[in-house]
């Protein structure tokens, strides 16, 4: 299974290796990042396979959620299927 990590907030040093931390902490493996700045906004998208991942989808979610709060930021994980139901008629 597929997801998009998406990380939106005030640019700080060390953004990057924290979202990577949680991953790698998770066996979450990155598959294709983009990030930019725009302004002084730090926005970054990720394409991560879950298909290894050591927990559930909750507490995948949970986790960045909490890695958000600690980093001031903003990191939402959502599912391939979210996707894929959108796109379903």
């Amino acid at each position: 299974m597929k997801a998009v990590i998406t990380v939106i907030g005030q640019d700080t040093v060390g953004v990057v290796a924290k979202v990577s931390a949680v991953c790698a902490e998770l066996n979450i493996n990155i598959e294709d990042v983009s990030q930019s700045i725009m302004q002084d906004m730090f926005c970054m998208i990720m394409l991560v396979d879950l298909s290894k991942a050591n927990a559930g989808a909750a507490e995948v979610r949970d986790r960045f959620a909490a890695l958000g709060k600690e980093m001031k930021m903003q990191v939402t994980v959502t599912r391939q299927e979210v996707f894929d139901a959108m796109h379903t008629i």
